[in-house]
């Protein structure tokens, strides 16, 4: 009989979270062993339960289910890692591949489905939603640098150019030229619209 499979759920929906982990408590060969609901008590539950499998969603308090998979990814490399998104957008899947992500999912995907993934992940395959892998193709590279998506995050609560300036600890000329060139290459006309449609891609 094969070893079980022992799961790590982050996930900040409770209700969701519990019907994710009675979906794989099925399996006879998976077993969660360890449930959060913050992407920044991912990597401490990962190590303490000696997880086999990660599956993060992304959008967590603390922490980003990217972030957190990019810190276990780095910290306990054996740790296999599957994103989990509600939202369908095209730059969530470079970001979490390049985070480390084996696997990228959407959440309301068949439990046996996801439960799949799980183990072939563990045997050392990648797998990614064949609709977002096609919308990310389609969508191309995220034209943003480092610095300039750091300054539109900044720029979302609607800071004042001195403000953002302040926090960064930039020129206000400097992170006015950084916001411009980030407007022009979104080819829209203000801050919030970059913003908007950064986010609706998933470049933030």
């Amino acid at each position: 009989m094969s070893r079980t499979i022992k799961v790590l759920l982050a996930e900040d929906q409770a209700m969701v979270r519990e019907a994710l982990a009675a979906l794989l408590g099925l399996e006879e060969d998976i077993e969660v062993v360890a449930q959060v609901a913050r992407g920044d008590e991912v990597l401490d539950a990962a190590r303490a339960h000696g997880v086999d499998v990660a599956l993060l969603d992304i959008e967590m308090p603390g922490a980003t289910g990217i972030e957190a998979a990019a810190l276990v990814h780095r910290e306990l490399p054996a740790v296999k890692l599957v994103v989990l998104t509600t939202f369908g957008r095209p730059g969530y899947l470079r970001s979490a591949m390049e985070s480390g992500a084996d696997a990228f999912l959407v959440k309301d995907a068949p439990a046996a489905q996801l439960a799949e993934a799980v183990r072939r992940v563990l045997a050392g395959e990648r797998v990614i939603d064949p609709t977002l892998a096609a919308a990310a193709l389609a969508e191309g590279a995220n034209p943003l640098t480092d610095r300039e998506r750091e300054i539109l995050r900044a720029a979302a609560d609607g800071s004042t150019n001195a403000e953002l300036a302040a926090a960064l600890h930039l020129s206000q000329g400097t992170v006015r030229n950084y916001l411009s060139t980030a407007i022009q290459k979104l080819a829209v006309r203000n801050r919030a619209e970059a913003v908007r449609v950064a986010r609706n891609k998933g470049w933030l």
